[in-house]
């Protein structure tokens, strides 16, 4: 006889996967096998009209939710997994997601939206809980899918920016003490591809920090970081400077723990970021929530800055 689906054996520390396949012949030298996985009775089917197999319905799930630079594995398991063709920003609508979740036993299970990810990495997964499932609910999901001008999943992919570095005290500027943002910074821009073009020194004036913003703009600087300076403290002038370039100041300051003293502006059209002290020692800050998102070509908003409050305190 033909099995109907997958049937998973589990191994512990060794092994969790199909023992026998979907459509697999069982032979009569078998039944141990099966005996030893607790099956003491099989599937076999026949579908009526306006049913799915469950590995049918995963993958149209799958296909109605995936959109560019994914790719889709063969059902396993009842199970389709869409993973990331590039390194790039996962997008994903919670909104369908949640919808598609609504419509009896499907299901579509995520990363969350605007992370980094790497190719090959899993970033989707979907299945239905019956062996069978009715062909109308998966027309459901398919209407849900389709019900905005984008993807349910896709992959953003990096740009390679060339990035101005002004570092700002008086303190490194003397030589008092050394830089300890530069390395920080190339470390993280060159695991996304992007490449500091030049970094420069501007001690504590406001007109100085200026010059410098503007003559990495100038140079054609995809992204400038303005590092330090970014305190109440009076000698702290990085804020004051970026706001008065004229540039447009999305918000000084972030709802998010470590890293709530950021900046982030745009000066004729180019994004400048104001980082706080916590860059350097913290593994994961606002800086790090917003540098994937201007690297894929984003415009950074009000409302992406307040949003981050909500399950935003990593460290106190």
């Amino acid at each position: 006889m033909v099995l109907a689906h997958d049937l998973t054996q589990v191994l512990p520390g060794r092994y969790k996967g199909p023992l026998f396949r979907k459509g697999h012949i069982i032979q009569e030298d078998e039944i141990d096998d099966f005996l030893s996985i607790g099956k003491e009775h099989i599937y076999v089917m026949e579908l009526a009209p306006g049913e799915m197999h469950e590995n049918d319905a995963a993958l149209s799930i799958a296909r109605a939710v995936s959109g560019s630079r994914t790719s889709l594995t063969k059902p396993r398991e009842g199970k389709v997994t869409l993973s990331a063709d590039i390194d790039g920003l996962l997008k994903v609508d919670a909104s369908r997601v949640h919808a598609i979740n609504e419509v009896e036993q499907a299901v579509v299970s995520t990363l969350p939206s605007d992370v980094p990810v790497t190719e090959g990495q899993p970033v989707a997964a979907s299945r239905v809980i019956p062996l069978i499932y009715p062909e109308d609910r998966i027309q459901s999901v398919k209407a849900i899918a389709r019900a905005a001008d984008r993807p349910v999943v896709e992959v953003h992919p990096f740009r390679k920016l060339q990035v101005g570095v002004v570092t700002t005290g008086s303190e490194i500027y003397h030589g008092r003490i050394r830089d300890r943002f530069g390395p920080v910074i190339q470390e993280k821009l060159q695991a996304y591809g992007s490449v500091v073009m030049g970094q420069t020194l501007a001690g504590d004036d406001k007109e100085w920090i200026q010059a410098q913003i503007r003559s990495f703009v100038d140079r054609g600087a995809d992204l400038v970081l303005v590092t330090g300076g970014m305190s109440v403290d009076p000698d702290d002038r990085t804020p004051g400077a970026i706001a008065g370039l004229g540039a447009e100041v999305v918000s000084y300051g972030t709802p998010m723990l470590p890293g709530s003293m950021l900046m982030i502006a745009y000066y004729r059209e180019v994004p400048v970021l104001g980082l706080p002290g916590c860059v350097i020692h913290d593994a994961h800050t606002s800086f790090d929530v917003f540098l994937p998102r201007i690297l894929a070509g984003e415009k950074v908003r009000r409302e992406d800055v307040t949003r981050l409050g909500y399950g935003g305190l990593h460290s106190c």
